[in-house]
């Protein structure tokens, strides 16, 4: 078991299950909604404790009402919520989720009315209580500081970055993390159709990590720290009932399999395999069991 901390949001997130996606300036019936704890970082970190890591939650949370179902869900993962910061004034960051039960796709509408958790906040956390810390790309100018501050004061912390967005600056970043774990999209937008050569492009300019992308129902590509590439086929559900969330439980299980010490061919393989496990069902309970 490792002791694993997660930088980054924790939402609100009000889904909407409907037949299918309904088109502009349309009036439909959903066929069920439910409100769920959602956020990268937590929704990552909910999973990595399913299966059997001692996790902790760095982010901010509103001083409102809507706060407590985010922090409730989290204690039921026994993800540590110490770390956190209570903002006031501010609201809950809000998702709404529209599922379509024809693609299994989601489409989502985010709200934030709250301020990012910031370098200072991060100073206050005794970083060598962990053994990996894991990063969402977001906040650039204050995780620049956050990263620099974890390899100094906890150089045997293994550091993980999520870049699921392009946002300005975020690649200054790439060269102080362990593992770097990007989306497709992000690689969409670097010009790049086919994340393998993403990665392969991207590996002669910075050396040294371990980089890893999902590809959606075509699997995900890793590239070693020699500079070796690797790749998984998706395990894809009989029927996709829900992708909210797959690329953070991937995210976790890249983090997982690491941990142990698999070989990156067996930690896509497993990543890929909870991934599809989670397309298949709803929510995030049980995806710690085999």
């Amino acid at each position: 078991m490792a002791r694993i901390l997660g930088v980054g949001v924790a939402t609100l997130d009000i889904i909407n299950d409907l037949a299918g996606y309904p088109p502009e300036d349309s009036e439909v019936r959903a066929l069920g909604q439910r409100i769920a704890r959602g956020g990268n970082a937590a929704n990552s970190l909910v999973v990595l404790s399913q299966l059997g890591h001692e996790c902790a939650w760095a982010g901010t949370y509103a001083d409102e009402p809507d706060s407590r179902h985010v922090l409730e869900d989290l204690s039921r993962y026994q993800v540590d919520v110490n770390c956190a910061c209570c903002v006031s004034p501010g609201k809950v960051p809000t998702s709404c989720v529209t599922l379509s039960r024809t693609t299994g796709s989601r489409t989502i509408v985010h709200y934030r009315d709250l301020r990012e958790f910031g370098f200072s906040d991060f100073a206050a956390i005794n970083l060598g209580l962990f053994d990996w810390i894991h990063f969402e790309g977001r906040n650039v100018a204050d995780l620049g500081q956050m990263l620099t501050l974890a390899r100094r004061t906890a150089p045997a912390t293994a550091l993980s970055l999520e870049i699921e967005k392009p946002r300005p600056g975020i690649e200054t970043l790439f060269a102080d993390a362990d593992v770097l774990m990007f989306s497709h999209a992000y690689a969409a937008s670097r010009g790049w159709a086919d994340p393998a050569q993403f990665l392969g492009a991207l590996g002669k300019e910075i050396t040294g990590k371990a980089m890893v992308c999902g590809r959606g129902q075509a699997g995900a590509v890793a590239l070693d720290t020699a500079g070796n590439q690797w790749q998984s086929a998706a395990c894809v559900p009989s029927t996709v009932v829900d992708s909210l969330g797959a690329g953070d439980a991937f995210n976790a299980g890249v983090i997982d399999g690491l941990l142990q010490g698999r070989t990156l061919q067996e930690v896509l393989t497993s990543a890929c395999r909870l991934a599809g496990k989670k397309c298949g069902q709803i929510g995030f309970d049980g995806l710690g069991m085999t």
